[in-house]
This record gives structure tokens, C-alpha cells and sequence, in this order.
């Protein structure tokens, strides 16, 4: 009888975290529901000029600066396509303060081009992006050969000799090559399946073990 105490206890003390799990997961797509929404709402914001407005992720802006091609950053990445290439993301100095500028992808075969390197400084319209983190899965960068899988601030203060704003300006506009990256609010958003495969598994072991309990008791 106590056996079956026990395991009555351990069978509804799971039920129970399941159920925690699942109701944390509707927690988190309400959450992230509310943050795509003021994403969508802030992109389709006309943009605002950097200098006279408080900085935040996803902010449309617009400036001039002096963008440093000597010190141009060559990022691995994959196009909307899916082919590999560069990201060219370039030092730029905005009143004085220091920006990493994200121009957008360019095939292997144009890297150290000239013909990349042609932009209006003096009208430069983006969005602001906080920078992410290095996935450490990914390789280290070779800084002599300028070829870059992450962003890793340590190795941009080697290469670069300075220290940059948190947030990386986005390029927008109808430059070929390279080519701006199209930001959107197209984030991962997976609560809800997580949410139902927890409560399925509280629904599950529940019914199994109304099913045990009926044909031993």
C-alpha cells in the first residue's frame, strides 16, 4: 500500500512540473508575441535622426559619418538565399562616437573589391540592432586573413584599436553590392508547440496512470 502511496505521489508531482513547464511556455509567447508586435510597429516607423533620439533596438535611423574602409570587417554568413558569402561591416564614426555599420552580403569573389566600397556617408539611413553574442559553436576568427565567423568584441578591439557602440547600424537602401540585409520581425517563435507538447505529456502520463490505477486498485 505504501508502494502505491509513493508512486501516486512521484506520478502527480510530474503531472504537476509539466504542467508548470507548459504554463511558463504561454508565459513566454505572450511575451514574445508583445516584443514581434512593437518590432513590427518600430520598423514601419519612419526613420529618426541618431544623434537627437534615444537609442533602442529596432530603431530606424538616419545619419552621416565617416566610415573607415581600412579597417572593413569581413563576416562569414549566408544570403536570403542561402548562398555563403561576407557581410561587410565597417568601423564609422558618428559625433564622435563609434559605430560598427553593417552594409550588407557580398559573394566571396568580391571581397577587397573597390567597387564595393562606394556609399553616401553623408546620407546614411538604417536600423539599429543590439549586437548578439558569440555562439560558441562557431570558429575563431582569423583576424589576419580578415575572415570572421562572429563579432567577438575582444577580437574587434585587436583589429580595430577602438571600442564600439552596443548597437550595429543596419544599412537600408538599394545598394547591389553589397547588398543591405532586410531586417524584419522575423524571430524564432516556438512557445506555443513547447507549450503543448508539456501539457500533452501531463495529459499523457495522467491518463496513463488513471488506466494503472483502474486495473489494480
Amino acid at each position: 500500500m505504501k508502494h502505491k502511496f509513493l508512486f501516486s505521489v512521484f506520478i502527480i508531482f510530474f503531472i504537476f512540473v509539466f504542467i508548470a513547464l507548459g504554463s511558463w511556455q504561454i508565459v513566454r509567447l505572450n511575451w514574445k508575441n508583445n516584443l514581434i508586435l512593437e518590432i513590427e510597429n518600430s520598423l514601419k516607423n519612419p526613420p529618426v535622426e541618431l544623434t537627437k533620439s534615444n537609442k533602442e533596438n529596432f530603431l530606424r535611423i538616419k545619419t552621416s559619418g565617416s566610415i573607415d574602409f581600412e579597417k572593413q570587417i569581413y563576416l562569414y554568413n549566408l544570403n536570403n538565399s542561402g548562398t555563403p558569402g561576407f557581410e561587410v561591416i565597417n568601423p564609422i564614426i558618428i559625433n564622435d562616437e563609434n559605430y560598427l555599420i553593417n552594409r550588407g552580403w557580398i559573394p566571396f569573389e568580391k571581397k577587397g573589391l573597390q567597387e564595393i566600397n562606394t556609399i553616401d556617408q553623408d546620407n546614411i539611413v538604417g536600423t539599429l540592432r543590439l549586437q548578439g553574442r558569440k555562439n560558441i559553436f562557431k570558429p575563431d576568427n582569423d583576424l589576419k586573413e580578415n575572415y570572421w565567423f562572429s563579432l567577438n568584441r575582444e577580437d574587434i578591439l585587436k583589429f580595430t584599436g577602438k571600442n564600439f557602440s552596443k548597437y550595429i547600424i543596419y544599412l537600408d537602401g538599394n545598394y547591389q553590392f553589397p547588398r543591405p540585409k532586410k531586417i524584419t520581425a522575423n524571430i524564432s517563435n516556438n512557445h506555443k508547440k513547447y507549450a503543448m507538447t508539456w501539457f500533452s505529456l501531463a495529459i499523457s502520463i495522467l491518463l496513463l496512470y488513471l488506466y494503472f490505477r483502474k486495473k489494480n486498485y
